[in-house]
């Protein structure tokens, strides 16, 4: 028996047409639309296509979207005094800076710059400490994805044992307070544990966030698991100039033991800018305490 497809592509819309919905019924309320600002510097390929799909569905949700586009060479200097400004900025509900930044650019200097009620990635300190305590905050895109497409299969986590694959800030250290606040077990791993294999397969649900091209196999993974893979690799295909994309997870071994499981691309990836969508209506809303 092969494992549940989890179909990010068509929750994201689901959650895109009831934020829709959500941000017509703030207009018709005669309220300032929710608006979004990212901020692109440099010209990296990938940034930039994800920085137009962020414009797009937030004009799409009825937002208002703001776009920065800064040259490479923008300087730490000029980087913050934008930031000040947009936090300044009483149209502006949410903040993204689009990472990475240049070399010469201290990203930890830019997230901590940026104000805690704006930060739509929930990258800043302070909503990394309150995520920490369980308190009210902005969460980051892709774990809050993740914890989605988790309770579209599974509403109730509690009791599960949750291994987590990965340690980033990003999304192995905050996926993990997530699963502890579903009452969740959990297990943090990353490249360098030992028997990684066998912790895995532990796991009633893992989640792969190491950035290793197949790095999970099949039998990996424990009978019936939920395996949520937030991995995005491009391998080279002879013949097709882009390659393709493959998760951290080996899809192909691990469908066949798995009860539910996401794919690459079309699982985690479309909740990201879903979610940034919601944190910005969620940012908007506290701030005008609606």
């Amino acid at each position: 028996m092969t494992a549940t497809i989890i179909d990010g592509k068509a929750i994201a819309e689901k959650l895109r047409l009831e934020i829709t919905a959500e941000v017509a019924r703030l207009k018709d309320q005669g309220r300032k639309l929710p608006g979004l600002a990212v901020v692109l510097v440099g010209n990296d390929p990938a940034s930039e296509v994800y920085v137009g799909s962020k414009a797009r569905q937030t004009d799409a949700s009825g937002m208002r979207s703001f776009e920065h586009r800064l040259p490479a060479e923008t300087s730490q200097q000029e980087l913050l005094a934008l930031i000040a400004r947009l936090n300044a900025d009483d149209d502006i509900d949410g903040i993204l800076v689009q990472l990475p930044l240049p070399p010469h650019i201290d990203t930890d200097r830019v997230i901590e710059a940026v104000d805690p009620a704006k930060d739509v990635d929930g990258f800043h300190p302070v909503n990394a400490g309150r995520l920490m305590r369980a308190l009210p905050s902005l969460v980051p895109c892709t774990p809050l994805g993740c914890m989605l497409l988790l309770n579209s299969v599974q509403p109730s986590l509690r009791g599960l044992h949750a291994v987590v694959v990965g340690r980033s800030n990003i999304v192995g250290k905050p996926i993990a307070q997530l699963l502890l606040q579903a009452d969740c077990t959990v297990t943090m791993t990353h490249s360098r544990s030992r028997d990684l294999p066998t912790l895995c397969r532990e796991a009633d649900v893992l989640v792969a966030a190491v950035g290793r091209p197949e790095m999970v196999r099949g039998d990996w993974i424990k009978k019936g698991a939920i395996v949520i893979d937030v991995g995005i690799n491009r391998l080279a295909v002879e013949g097709r100039p882009k390659g393709r994309l493959v998760g951290d997870v080996a899809f192909a071994e691990a469908r066949e033991v798995a009860g539910a499981i996401t794919p690459v691309p079309g699982g985690v990836g479309p909740m990201t800018i879903a979610c940034l969508l919601k944190n910005t209506l969620q940012a908007a809303k506290a701030r005008r305490r609606l």
